[in-house]
């Protein structure tokens, strides 16, 4: 019994070593292939810990010795397995908690970037949009529009395209947002 339970102690080294590469993977790439390996990972911890369960109960009932069918002398055996059995409960569940926490960075990480884009785009269309208004004016057909008689008129149209477009990164980078 002893031996079942310390080489649970060389699967929770093998789990610690592998949650320490994703957690580096991670600071890395936001992949669907990390997400899935902390996923992975969860369930593998969640059937360790239904495993090991049950191993308490009976080493408890073993230690208890109600039944007086273990020696007094080896009790203390059973004693110090039974420790073994919680240490190992407790780094599990420690163990799932930390995945746990991969899995929430890993889900900051993807929302960070989804927000740097959604910013990219935002402040692209910012720009855009009274660049088209001012299009959108000179793409009428009226009639009379003095400056479209005005020889430097295309001109002016373009000059007033880059100051809007310049006074608009201004803003952006007085703001600190770009």
């Amino acid at each position: 019994m002893d031996t079942v339970v310390d080489s649970y102690f060389i699967i929770l080294e093998a789990f610690e070593e592998k949650m320490e590469a994703l957690e580096e993977e991670l600071l890395v790439s936001l992949s669907r292939q990390t997400f899935q390996s902390i996923n992975d990972m969860k369930r593998s911890l969640i059937t360790l810990r239904r495993a090991v369960a049950p191993l308490r109960e009976i080493i408890n009932t073993l230690r208890e010795n109600d039944a007086g069918l273990i020696d007094e002398g080896n009790l203390i055996f059973f004693r110090d397995i039974h420790d073994h059995v919680l240490q190992i409960q407790e780094t599990i569940d420690i163990y799932r908690e930390l995945v746990s926490g991969l899995h929430e960075t890993f889900l900051a990480n993807v929302n960070n970037r989804t927000n740097e884009i959604m910013k990219t785009l935002t402040m692209t269309a910012t720009i855009f949009i009274p660049l088209t208004f001012i299009a959108g004016i000179y793409g009428m057909n009226f009639k009379y529009m003095p400056e479209l008689e005005w020889r430097y008129g295309y001109l002016a149209v373009w000059a007033v395209f880059a100051a809007v477009v310049g006074v608009m990164l201004y803003f952006f980078k007085k703001k600190d947002w770009l």
